[in-house]
């Protein structure tokens, strides 16, 4: 049971890590571009680039506007946190059942929604790249899948279902 904590607390303090930008890597002129420089915005690097663009300007912008933590994900992972500490410390069996299970529930559908919402938004990057390609030199060449090797977890690939095989 110890150890289910500590998984879910672990599980729930690597969304605040998730933020934190690996070194993508952008090859303008033959030269690499670190996409997400050393400020708190993503894809800044490329800003210089982009902003000749009003087109991938704006894709840019609401790239980095999506991008920044919320508020309700915050709140939300609080809160399933609390729930399932609560639980843990609660001495009647029943109500640390449902304490427990809300609070799981709470902090699984957070990271899912979160997960979902980061995944979408990088669409809103490669469009502002390729909405700068079209009309601008040099050339941006940005490989997202080969940047998502790099030690994170590919989602895309993960394939969850369920097989039921009948006999009568």
């Amino acid at each position: 049971m110890r150890f289910f904590l500590v998984f879910l607390f672990i599980f729930n303090i690597s969304q605040a890590f998730a933020a934190e930008t690996c070194s993508r890597i952008a090859i303008i002129n033959y030269q690499e571009v670190l996409i997400d420089s050393n400020t708190s915005q993503k894809g800044e690097g490329l800003r210089y680039h982009l902003e000749k663009d009003p087109v991938a300007k704006q894709y840019l912008d609401t790239y980095q506007k999506n991008s920044s933590v919320t508020w309700p994900s915050a709140v939300l992972g609080t809160a399933g946190t609390g729930l399932l500490l609560y639980g843990f410390f609660n001495s009647d069996s029943e109500n640390r059942r449902i304490y427990i299970i809300s609070g799981t529930a709470t902090i699984l559908v957070n990271f899912l929604v979160a997960r979902t919402l980061e995944v979408t938004n990088e669409s809103n990057l490669n469009k502002a790249i390729e909405e700068y390609n079209k009309r601008n030199l040099p050339k941006i060449f940005f490989n997202p899948e080969e940047t998502q090797s790099q030690g994170m977890i590919d989602f895309s690939k993960v394939k969850l279902g369920l097989v039921q095989q009948w006999t009568f």
